[in-house]
């Protein structure tokens, strides 16, 4: 089963890392990136990214004529997704084991960033329809 795990800031906390004393910065990417080689060591990364700030966010709907609309950007917002995983896991339970850990990330200091990680299910569209 496959689950996308996204990492949900408050605020702008996950871009204020310019503000992190270096080491706290080193720490905190070189979790993320042995967490990303831990998942593909056992099989079960599918995908991982940080995404731009939410001052670069857009939503996009279309038009009466069919062409883009924007709307944004939202620099104010409360939270902002900040990176997803999809991870290939044999249940639920597991997908939420790996985003416990991916909540721990260091922040400034040392300390647990805890942020919020969203799971959801990636659902594949019916043989028949596919």
């Amino acid at each position: 089963m496959k689950y996308m795990l996204m990492m949900h800031a408050p605020g702008k906390v996950a871009y204020q890392v310019a503000s992190w004393a270096k080491q706290d910065l080193q720490a905190h990417m070189a979790f993320m990136g042995n967490l990303a080689k831990k998942l593909k060591a056992s099989g079960e990364w599918a995908d991982g990214q940080g995404l731009a700030g939410p001052d670069q966010a857009v939503i996009v709907r279309a038009g009466k004529d069919g062409r883009p609309v924007t709307d944004g950007v939202f620099p104010e917002s409360k939270e902002f997704l900040a990176g997803f995983w999809i991870v290939e896991v044999p249940n639920a339970a597991r997908a939420y084991e790996i985003a416990a850990e991916a909540s721990a990330a260091p922040g400034a200091g040392g300390a647990p960033l805890n942020m919020a990680i969203e799971v959801r299910e990636v659902q594949c569209a019916p043989p028949e329809v596919e």
